[in-house]
């Protein structure tokens, strides 16, 4: 799977090239200067902004958990996703992580968050992010109907998203419903592994569906969190009118939310490339014909987004790794106070005869 995944990145490192180099360099570093300094750090506080309806959107599933500890996990999943070499699934794995343990984002929240419960909290989130994105591409498939009818992308979209809907549909009754098939079927999977072991399997597992349960319990919640997560994908949309409009390329609001809600449904069926490397350049470059954008300002679109994921990303990850650091060396420092404290206590209950040295113990009448 590694060889696999390190093959993929390479793919589409190739492939950014090769359209680069299509498009002309030159031309699409002029496309891409033409944001400046200042419109790029506009570009980046707008992303920030969303990021703040993203925690929002799971805040209003799991209340029970900070706002500050939901943003700064959020920020880590995404950054892992973007900005290092692994698939959406890596990045959900760094989330669960960092839901756990907290981060330097979570400004003194020191509540406890198990395993089962960030497992939980992120398999829900995800969830709820998909229940938005099906709603924000079929508007923007409506949007893309609009303005061209002819547009070979109309069919495979609306396909897409009619697959995307039953994934989703089984992905939320497996949470509801997969933990009774597990207890059903667990003992025969689980028979040869040692007693401890499955104990501990089976309560992690009954641990999980409870939450599950509990998370799905509340209707509304969850119907909060997917509307939150559409306006954050609107608010995606208008980051991409608001580069086009520093690079010049004038585009309807319904124009961008066409073209971001289908390049979203061409990057989901791609999850397994890292970054979405070349399947994000390749969306951005044919839906921009179609809409009348140069391939060069096209391409410096999607470079553009990168740079904003990578100018957030990575501080967030640096920020992260720091404070595990600083964690393991606490839990260090504790052990090995402990581990002393218990030494020094061991040596304080011996039994020390009149001259100061440890006597020897009596043991039904023999001498120990």
């Amino acid at each position: 799977m590694k060889k696999f995944t390190v093959f993929l990145t390479f793919l589409g490192l190739v492939a950014i090239t090769a359209a680069m180099a299509w498009s002309g360099f030159d031309s699409v570093l002029r496309a891409v200067m033409r944001v400046g300094m200042i419109g790029f750090l506009v570009v980046v506080c707008a992303q920030l902004a969303v990021n703040g309806v993203l925690a929002l959107a799971w805040r209003a599933a799991f209340p029970e958990i900070g706002y500050l500890r939901l943003l700064g996990a959020r920020m880590i999943r995404d950054a892992a996703a973007t900005c290092l070499p692994f698939s959406q699934v890596g990045g959900m794995v760094a989330g669960i992580r960092a839901t756990c343990s907290g981060h330097g984002l979570d400004m003194g929240d020191r509540r406890e968050v198990g395993l089962p419960e960030a497992t939980c909290a992120n398999l829900v989130d995800i969830t709820t992010e998909v229940m938005g994105q099906v709603g924000f591409v079929l508007l923007g498939v409506v949007c893309l109907v609009a303005h061209t009818r002819s547009s070979p992308l109309v069919v495979p979209v609306v396909c897409g998203v009619g697959f995307l809907v039953v994934g989703v549909a089984g992905f939320i009754w497996t949470q509801r419903r997969g933990g009774s098939l597990f207890r059903r079927f667990g003992g025969a999977i689980t028979r040869n592994i040692a007693g401890q072991w499955q104990d501990s399997l089976q309560q992690g597992a009954d641990n999980m569906q409870d939450l599950l349960e509990t998370a799905w319990s509340r209707p509304w919640n969850i119907v909060r969190s997917a509307l939150y997560h559409l306006l954050a994908w609107l608010g995606s949309a208008g980051l991409l009118w608001l580069t086009a409009w520093f690079l010049g390329a004038r585009l309807t609001v319904p124009d961008a939310v066409a073209v971001e809600g289908v390049t979203c449904a061409i990057m989901s069926v791609g999850f397994l490339v890292p970054g979405s490397l070349g399947v994000q350049e390749g969306a951005y470059m044919a839906l921009g014909h179609a809409f009348g954008i140069e391939p060069s300002v096209a391409l410096g679109l999607s470079l553009l987004r990168r740079g904003r994921e990578i100018m957030i990303g990575i501080p967030v990850l640096l920020l992260w790794q720091l404070t595990e650091m600083r964690g393991l060396r606490q839990r260090d420092s504790q052990a090995r106070t402990l581990a002393g404290g218990a030494a020094a206590l061991g040596d304080s209950v011996k039994p020390r005869d009149a001259q100061g040295a440890t006597a020897p113990l009596v043991k039904d009448g023999q001498v120990g």
